[in-house]
């Protein structure tokens, strides 16, 4: 028996569409009735169901959008002319899969890549078999098909993040190591200037490691939905001032490279404090990464809400990459320091308010972020 008669597994991914005709894969008398076929159109994913002889009989809407042939035109053609499938090796999936559709114990095939033929150029699909028989014969053909693009995507997205954590932690950690492991090998040696200093140091590289794994947690719940907004009263000016002197403090920035402004009357905001000021945080570290010049933050309040932008004096941002500075990993011309999570981290917490972010051309010349929050209010229940 080939890898072609393996009975069908779960793999937790494809919809399937033996579902959709109550077929439990052993047979019934029922299953050998027309489909129920707006059934099948309501299947996420693509389905394509034949009779013993490969007619296509079911062809559903996920079907059209992937192939690109309407419902009318596959129905009563046989599926080598619809959907012509070759394996790994160009063989045609139809015909090498004729054994295991006529051993009666063999109830599907499991997922496995095959190529579609196609009128313009080749593509991949996830494609599930599942056949169904009654008394024993084979009845119909039910394959789920899937883009092999979105899974691909999710798997490179997984290994950009953990290259990129692996590259970001290295530095931080190496850092640790060599100053713990010589403070403990040479304690007396050093003066108490120079032992604060190492240890001010380690303390430093820890707080990035922190905030590295901080970004990775956040963006893992951003992409699972899980975001979670607790807003209350909170004074938005005061959360800048907060943002802007915490930099001072630290010694990233002089005050002399920050403006921090207000225009108009600003009406009561209730947001999620800490949320707000992670927005607020990454969007003047990035303003601080672009060129020495001065940080505007700009404060515009309305009677809808609160503006607040933040404005650099550096190269700014080109047309061609506005669409993409929102996106996971984007850095830019400046791949040094920073995972490149920060902005796509900061989109996803101003829509958790029901707000929004962009990005243009700032009057001296770099790029300016804006962002606006509804005023809302307290929400009971």
């Amino acid at each position: 028996m080939t890898a072609d008669d393996e009975p069908a597994q779960d793999h937790g991914a494809p919809a399937d569409p033996a579902a959709a005709d109550g077929g439990d894969g052993a047979g019934s008398a029922a299953l050998d009735g027309p489909l129920p076929a707006a059934a099948f159109d309501l299947l996420p994913d693509a389905v394509v169901v034949t009779d013993a002889a490969g007619t296509v009989e079911v062809f559903n809407r996920a079907a059209v959008r992937l192939i690109g042939v309407s419902a009318p035109a596959a129905v009563g053609r046989h599926l080598t002319e619809v959907l012509p499938l070759l394996d790994e090796r160009g063989n045609d999936w139809w015909e090498c899969s004729a054994v295991s559709r006529e051993l009666p114990r063999v109830i599907g095939q499991p997922e496995r890549r095959l190529t579609y033929a196609g009128p313009v150029h080749d593509r991949d699909f996830h494609v599930t078999v599942r056949f169904t028989r009654v008394a024993g014969r084979l009845a119909r053909v039910s394959l789920s098909l899937r883009d092999t693009l979105s899974r691909e995507r999710l798997e490179r997205n997984r290994a950009d993040l953990v290259a990129t954590v692996a590259h970001e932690l290295r530095s931080p950690l190496t850092s640790v190591k060599g100053f713990t492991a010589t403070l403990l090998a040479k304690w007396d040696r050093f003066t108490d200037e120079q032992k604060k200093l190492m240890l001010n140091t380690v303390n430093t590289d820890a707080d990035r490691v922190t905030r590295l794994l901080a970004e990775v947690l956040d963006v893992s719940r951003i992409d699972s939905g899980r975001i979670q907004v607790r807003k209350q009263i909170v004074d938005l000016p005061g959360r800048v001032r907060s943002v802007v002197d915490g930099k001072i403090a630290a010694g990233a920035a002089g005050a002399e490279r920050f403006d921090v402004r207000e225009e108009g009357e600003l009406p009561e905001m209730w947001v999620d404090p800490d949320k707000m000021e992670q927005v607020l945080h990454n969007l003047v570290d990035n303003a601080l990464r672009h060129g020495a010049g001065t940080v505007t933050v700009l404060l515009r309040g309305s009677d809808t809400g609160t503006e607040v932008s933040v404005a650099d004096e550096g190269e700014g941002v080109s047309e061609s990459n506005a669409a993409r500075v929102f996106t996971k990993f984007w850095r830019g011309a400046s791949r040094g320091n920073g995972t490149g999570l920060g902005l796509y981290i900061a989109k996803a917490l101003i829509e958790a308010h029901g707000g929004t972010i962009s990005v243009g051309r700032a009057a001296g010349g770099g790029a300016e972020f804006r962002f606006f929050v509804p005023a809302g209010g307290p929400v009971f229940g």
